[in-house]
């Protein structure tokens, strides 16, 4: 990044003028110490003094900047070298002194990110290990079970054949979202936008998750009777799945016999707003912050009794982020949780 110094000549000038008003004092006492005292001399020579102590200061300071100044510009690659080479460096090292503080406060402002992306790398690399391991090991345990002489008992190979084909069910369900959460980050997913009733698509996810909810005997209810359709522009299928996600998840979490709440509101002019709410756990607020992180999961205990990928509410921040909306959530342990999203009317 060129940067144009501002030309300032004020350093050599004030030197100059206190060399030329040093040397003109001093001739004039010499002159009035052999008695040759005469002011024309002393009044010619203070212009001349001044003007020749100003282009000499002025050239060694620039000399003196471009060299010292033009390798801090090359060693931290602020500059390229020619640029210098094509504009002369002045003496304005207030513009300088800014320069260098926003280069070293921009480096610091770069290292602490690569810092943070590599804590995030680590992290994640982490959890897609201990994801893959679980299913990879059961499948392991089944098939060498099998080929110990479990094979040979019809009833037990057919039971382990199972449970190793759920296992591989599992990894094909994690490298899914995996997929489907790369090209969402990288925006190599087309989203097919169109007119659809938001409230008509709740009406089917409900009927999808209907009977999960009744082994947790949890309601799935609007919060009120919608008679009429609410019209919204986005990609259905992908909005279904974030309502699917949001709700699988209040099902997994939710106490027995509680109720998950969906309502749609009117919020500016030609946007409607979409809020999950349920009388579940609730989340710790330490956790809010990161909860939309792939792989992220309130409990640290490492237990997966509730399966999933723990990508879920990842995928739905970035189908919600990628139709141009904002996703929020409000919770609070033992009263419950609210995730709500915004959409565009149709």
């Amino acid at each position: 990044m060129a940067i144009k110094l501002k030309k300032s000549y004020r350093f050599a000038l004030r030197s100059s003028f206190l060399i030329a008003l040093a040397a003109t004092i001093l001739l004039t006492g010499l002159l009035y110490v052999t008695n040759q005292f005469n002011w024309i001399l002393p009044a010619l020579f203070l212009p001349l003094s001044f003007i020749l102590s100003f282009l000499i200061v002025q050239a060694r300071v620039e000399r003196f900047i471009y060299r010292r100044i033009k390798k801090i510009y090359d060693d931290v690659s602020l500059l390229e070298s020619s640029t210098f080479s094509s504009k002369p460096v002045t003496t304005d090292m207030k513009g300088l002194t800014a320069e260098i503080e926003k280069f070293a406060k921009d480096k610091k402002i770069e290292i602490d990110t690569l810092k943070i992306r590599e804590e995030y790398r680590k992290d994640f690399l982490g959890n897609v290990a201990h994801e893959l391991k679980t299913p990879l090991f059961t499948v392991q345990g089944y098939i060498l079970t099998l080929l110990d002489g479990a094979l040979n008992d019809k009833k037990v190979s057919e039971k382990y054949l199972k449970r190793a084909n759920k296992a591989v069910e599992r990894l094909i369900y994690i490298v899914k979202d995996l997929d489907l959460i790369t090209k969402l980050e990288v925006g190599d997913l087309n989203l097919e936008k169109e007119k659809f009733d938001i409230i008509e698509l709740i009406k089917n996810v409900f009927e999808l998750l209907e009977m999960k909810a009744h082994k947790k005997h949890i309601s799935l209810t609007f919060d009120m009777a919608y008679d009429k359709p609410i019209y919204v522009k986005g990609d259905a299928e992908k909005i279904q799945q974030v309502l699917t996600n949001l709700l699988v998840n209040s099902i997994k979490y939710g106490h027995s016999n509680g109720t998950t709440e969906i309502s749609v509101e009117n919020l500016i002019k030609n946007k409607v707003i979409v809020r999950v709410t349920d009388n579940g756990e609730g989340i710790p607020k330490q956790h809010i912050p990161r909860l939309f992180e792939r792989f992220y999961r309130v409990d640290q205990s490492g237990s997966r009794k509730e399966g999933g990928s723990g990508l879920g509410l990842s995928i739905v921040k970035h189908i919600i982020e990628a139709h141009g909306e904002k996703i929020y959530v409000e919770s609070e342990v033992g009263v419950g949780s609210e995730f709500s999203f915004t959409l565009e009317k149709a």
